[in-house]
Formats: structure tokens, sequence, C-alpha cells
């Protein structure tokens, strides 16, 4: 199988995918809960609740994929467009919600099929391109993300402002249409991938039974259980400072035209993250690498606590800037390099299963938070998991240069 360079018409097109697996059909619920609240009601930790049951769909989501590759491993292109197509309809669907539990039942089924698009999608573009660019490539995929959460803050004004109570449902009609088209353009350029990865498949059937030691590989201290754990914590940490920025922002009278400039400014520089990210994680594959964007991102949350609105948007920038899509990617590359490359899928969507529990947890804390001690300590306590996600990394790098200098004392 030809490989490309990171830099293709898959990538290109997994990224626009990726503007709709992150930055639509699960950040912009942070953006939009003021104006849902306005509509629906209920207290904003109430709302809080119907991101983590969007996380369960997304945790029950990644739990049923690993048995669905290993028994068709030759079909993840067509499951993948039908998976990011009832996606683009789902969020239709969810603009057409009227009552509070309505809406979690499309949340549920959101994070369900965005669990299976994530992993498909990144299995897919990852697999075409050389094993040395993969951490570009990877950075050029999750930038996605970063430029649907830029868009999403251009539609602040229509869905913060009291004066367009339907703007958000109109928001995301739109992002429903333009997924559905993002997976018609990844189902065409990934279809000649699909063959020729079916070929394979075919050529060397046999050797099935990889799966179980990638298992103890992923739970196993000395190999990547603290990388893992740090993807934990670090999907409690973001999804909580994600969740409550907006909504803490609208609480401090800011207007909705500028709390969408803030927003889309942290998507703005998770544009440059990602491509920096990328091509850092294959310079320094270590978990130091991954741990300095996370101490960083750390710093940045805390900007919230210092009551001044100048801190708050300069800590936006940063975790912006260095800690939003770098841990996804730099985890996603990382695991490329260490796990066995017929059961990257299947661990890839492990990893993305203890991701979600972290995205469970985090938003079940911060909502006790927001509700007794207001939304500033429900923003700030995101810190807290940022910093354990940061440490964890820190350790595995540790472990990695340990065994990398055992392998030259061997070898030398």
């Amino acid at each position: 199988m030809g490989t490309k360079s990171a830099m293709n018409w898959i990538t290109l097109w997994a990224s626009l995918l990726f503007v709709v697996i992150l930055g639509f059909s699960r950040l912009s619920y942070g953006m939009f809960l003021p104006g849902i609240q306005r509509v629906i009601g209920g207290s904003y930790g109430q709302l809080g609740i119907l991101g983590t049951v969007n996380f369960i769909g997304y945790l029950v989501g990644t739990l049923c994929l690993p048995p669905l590759i290993t028994r068709y491993p030759a079909r993840t292109v067509i499951m993948n467009w039908i998976t990011c197509l009832l996606l683009g309809i789902t969020l239709i669907g969810s603009a057409t919600s009227d009552h509070v539990i309505e809406l979690g039942l499309w949340r549920f089924a959101i994070g369900w099929l965005s669990a299976f698009a994530t992993v498909f999608v990144l299995s897919i573009a990852l697999d075409a391109v050389r094993p040395a660019e993969r951490g570009a490539a990877s950075g050029l995929i999750w930038l996605g993300g970063s430029a649907g959460i830029l868009a999403t803050g251009l539609f602040a004004p229509l869905t913060i402002d009291p004066s367009h109570l339907q703007g958000w449902r109109y928001a995301w009609a739109i992002m429903g249409v333009f997924g559905i088209m993002a997976a018609c353009g990844f189902a065409l350029v990934s279809r000649t991938r699909g063959n020729e990865l079916a070929c394979s498949q075919n050529g060397s059937k046999p050797q099935e039974k990889e799966v179980e030691p990638v298992h103890r590989l992923l739970w196993n201290p000395k190999k990547l259980l603290f990388l893992i754990a740090s993807y934990f914590f670090f999907g409690a940490g973001y999804i909580v400072y994600f969740t409550y920025l907006i909504p803490y922002l609208v609480s401090k009278g800011i207007p909705s035209l500028y709390a969408g400039l803030i927003w889309s400014g942290i998507g703005f520089a998770g544009l440059f993250n990602g491509w920096i990210g990328g091509k850092a994680i294959d310079r320094w594959p270590s978990g130091y690498t991954l741990a300095s964007g996370l101490t960083l991102g750390t710093i940045g949350v805390c900007g919230v606590t210092a009551n001044n609105m100048l801190f708050t948007v300069l800590g936006a920038a940063m975790i912006g800037l260095v800690s939003f899509i770098t841990p996804p990617l730099m985890t996603t590359a990382l695991l490329r390099r260490h796990v066995p490359h017929r059961a990257y899928a299947s661990c890839l969507s492990l990893a993305t299963a203890v991701f979600a529990a972290g995205q469970i947890f985090g938003p079940l804390v911060g909502g006790v938070v927001v509700e007794r001690y207001g939304l500033q300590f429900g923003v700030a306590s995101s810190a807290i998991f940022m910093a354990i996600a940061a440490a964890l990394a820190g350790l595995f790098g540790h472990r990695q240069r340990k065994l990398e200098r055992r392998e030259l004392t061997i070898n030398g």
C-alpha cells in the first residue's frame, strides 16, 4: 500500500470532518448554552448534565467499536461514511428540540456517532500517511476542531443575543448540512484507500490475536498506562472549561459579539497549535512534549481566577495555542508509534473510551462546583484536572527515557 505525505486530500477532508466531529457536534454546545437555556429552561448545572449524557454516548460508542472493527476490518470506509452522514442528520435533529429530555436523547446519539467517527476518520487518514509524517498529519486533522470552534464563535451574535431566541437552532441546522457534505467528500477521497485496505486484509488474515497483548500494553505502568491516564484527566479538564466558559462570560455582562470573538480566538489560536503540535511530536515523540503543552494550559485556565477580563482572554488564547488540540493529536501520534499496526484502530478506540470517561467525570464534578460556588470556580476547577494530566504525561516521558537508556545500554 502506497503512503502519502501529511498534506493530501484524505487528511484535508478528514480535517473538514473534524470541524463537525469536534467543533460542531461536541463543543458548540457550550457556546449555545445561554440561548438553549432561554428557550428550553433549566439551570446551568442541569444543562451541564446533558454534556455528560453526550459523553456517555461517546463512551458507549467507543466500547462498541473494537468488536466491530475486528469483525469487519475491511469495511471501515463504508461504516465511517454511514456514521458521519448520520452525525450530520442528528445535528439537524437536535435543532428541533423543545424539551431537556428530547435534547438529551439527541446529545446521546451525537456522542455515540462522534465516537465512531473519531476513530474511523483518524485510522483511515493516518494509515494513508508516511510514518515519519503522521504527527503532522494528526495535527492537520485535529486543527479541524479548532476551525469548528472558530466558526462556532462567529455564530455568537445569532446564538447568544436574547433578540435571536431561535438562533441556536438555525446554527445547528447549518452545521448538520455542512457535516453531510463533509461526509460525502471524505467518502469519495478515501474510497480507493478502502479498496486497497480490503485487498491487504484478504492477503494476511491468519494472525488475528494481537488485540489481547495490546490491552496489556495499554494498562501496563511500564508501557502506556501513564499516557492513557493523562488522556483521561485532560478529557475531564478541557470539557469543563469549554462547557462553562461562555456562560461565565455572559454572566459577567460581556456582549455576545465579544464572547463569540473570545471563543473564535481560541479556535484561531488552535489552528496554529494543530500544525506546531504535530511537527513537535514528530521531532520530539515524548511524553515531555505533551506535558509542556498541558502545563501551559493549566496556567491559561488559572487566568479566570484573576477577576480580570484581560487575563481571562489571554488564558483562553494560551489554551487554544498550546493545549486544546495538542493533547489529542499527540496522544494519537504516540499511540501510533507504540502500538502494532493492525491493532491501532482498536487501541485508539480504547484510548478514546478512557478520554470519554474523563469527559463524563469532569462535567459531573464541574456541575457540582458551579451549583455550589458559581461559574467562575466551575471554570477554574478544570485547572486541577489539567495539572494532573500534565504530571502523568511527564511520568510517561520519564518512563520512555528510562526504556530508551536501557535499550542503548543493551545495544551499546
